[in-house]
């Protein structure tokens, strides 16, 4: 594969591991359409169990789509635990192939908290990039294998053990088919420059010079019309949450939300909770290749991007930056002071996706002692860029996203759960709102204060690449040839020093 060699660029927002289901490259556009079928058993592991598979079809919008969004006729009081599919009502609004953009929606009847969350899978750039991403990671970019049925976890459960605060609200689960970080306003290309003639018109228009739509933001706006008629106008909140590229979309889409939904005359509050998507810009040398070939840094990718999507960043934000800048508004420590929608920002202080971007995986084969200080650095920048953050849950831990896992509610900082300090913001907000003094005693800043690793005592359990099997930090280290005395960490007492880091603020 083309771009083995640089995948790291596909994990950074979406922890995608491009492993080929497919034994040979579609050819043109009907082609890729037909043979998109077996989408859904690659990439990013979704936060959602599929309930039922889809039917494929060869184009655009398949035949039965008006059964699909009929799905809320049930008899009032009915509850279900699935969200169903729908596809948009707008047929010029896509996925990346052309295909129907969609969303899944689980109502509960009389609950005027909504809850929107986006997608992740980090993007694509360029036709080269966005081949390979078709021919590898198909459900990224097409509905055509889409299952009819999906079954939230997490914050989108609707199990009240699973998710307590949240699992009474109406859930709408939008998958991620536009492979443009959410940014993209399109228009898709005209049929006439679909086809692969006429390279001198493509380089002269130097905008969407490939097959493919880009309408990551277009299809948030799509699925709030479309919302209309369950009931969205009469919202008391509107969480838009996501996670990774999902997360940065929220980032990137939060006032727009705001303001249609002001357009339209609720009384909504919008919000936006963010995780796993607070990037800090990559450390590598920048290559004087890109874009040529694949080796681009993320910000190259994304400066790229923004050009072949017709990308769109807030207007408060972009309007700091000159022209050809406006990538810098794609992360979150630049972007979130020009926000004015409330936002819960949750974040690991040692993502496992911003160290693979330096090329670091750890339960991998090695680790240099300058790798591990990096590690150690990534900690304190991250930390120091969370300080003006008012909602924040920051665990001193290696791994990546969260909201959406089933054991979500396990993690802890300073002895407060994730979902009780959402419910700690969620109650100061509406204390505000309605003029009372915040309750006291309910935190919702958490930021671990131990500097390690994994000093966290809830911290996911770190696994051996290799073998499978569940190690400490420590165990890890000495596995990828590192010698935890020249470190300053005592092997011998492994125990009492992890302690010792958690009782320090973990």
């Amino acid at each position: 594969m083309k771009i083995l060699g640089h995948v790291t660029f596909f994990l950074l927002l979406g922890g995608i591991c491009a492993q080929s289901n497919r034994n040979a490259k579609a050819s043109g556009k009907s082609a890729k359409r037909g043979g998109a079928a077996q989408a859904g058993d690659t990439g990013q592991s979704t936060p959602v169990a599929d309930s039922s598979q889809g039917n494929s079809r060869s184009s655009g919008r398949p035949a039965d789509s008006r059964q699909d969004s009929t799905a809320g006729t049930r008899p009032a009081g009915q509850q279900t635990d699935e969200m169903r599919l729908q596809f948009l009502r707008s047929t010029q609004v896509k996925c990346n192939d052309g295909s129907a953009a969609g969303f899944y929606l689980k109502e509960f009847r009389g609950s005027r908290r909504w809850l929107l969350f986006l997608e992740g899978g980090w993007c694509c750039y360029s036709k080269e990039t966005c081949d390979s991403r078709y021919q590898n990671i198909p459900r990224l970019m097409s509905s055509s294998g889409w299952p009819q049925t999906k079954r939230g976890t997490g914050i989108l459960s609707s199990q009240a053990e699973e998710n307590p605060h949240w699992h009474n609200a109406n859930l709408v689960f939008i998958p991620y088919c536009s492979s443009d970080v959410w940014s993209g306003m399109g228009p898709a290309p005209t049929p006439a420059p679909r086809t692969r003639q006429g390279k001198d018109k493509v380089k002269e228009r130097n905008t969407n010079a490939t097959e493919y739509s880009f309408m990551g933001s277009l299809i948030i706006r799509e699925v709030i019309k479309d919302l209309i008629p369950k009931g969205i106008k009469q919202a008391k909140v509107v969480m838009l949450a996501g996670t990774s590229a999902g997360a940065t979309g929220v980032l990137l889409n939060i006032e727009r939300v705001a303001s249609q939904l002001e357009q339209l005359g609720t009384e909504a509050q919008v919000r936006g909770l963010v995780d796993s998507g607070w990037f800090l810009e990559s450390k590598q040398q920048r290559s004087p290749n890109c874009p040529e070939t694949v080796s681009c840094t993320p910000e190259d990718a994304i400066k790229i991007g923004l050009r072949l999507w017709n990308g769109v960043v807030p207007d408060r934000c972009r309007q700091l930056y000159k022209r050809g800048e406006e990538w810098q508004c794609f992360f979150g420590h630049r972007l979130y002071s020009t926000l004015t929608s409330p936002l819960f920002i949750v974040q690991w202080l040692f993502d496992e996706e911003q160290l693979r971007v330096e090329n670091i995986y750890m339960g991998g084969q090695s680790l240099s002692e300058e790798q591990w200080q990096y590690i150690q650095n990534l900690g304190l920048e991250i930390k120091n860029s969370l300080t003006d953050v008012t909602a924040v849950f920051a665990p001193s831990c290696l791994s990546h996203t969260v909201i959406t896992k089933s054991n979500w509610m396990s993690f802890q900082v300073k002895g407060t759960s994730l979902p009780r300090a959402l419910h700690c913001w969620d109650r100061s907000l509406e204390a505000i709102r309605n003029n009372r003094t915040p309750a006291k005693g309910c935190p919702f800043h958490l930021v671990d204060t131990c500097q390690w690793p994994q000093c966290n005592p809830t911290c996911p359990t770190l696994v051996d690449q290799a073998t499978q099997q569940e190690l400490t930090l420590l165990q890890m280290l000495v596995a990828m040839g590192l010698d935890p005395q020249r470190l300053g960490l005592d092997p011998e007492g492994e125990g009492d020093s992890l302690a010792s880091m958690a009782n320090s603020g973990g």
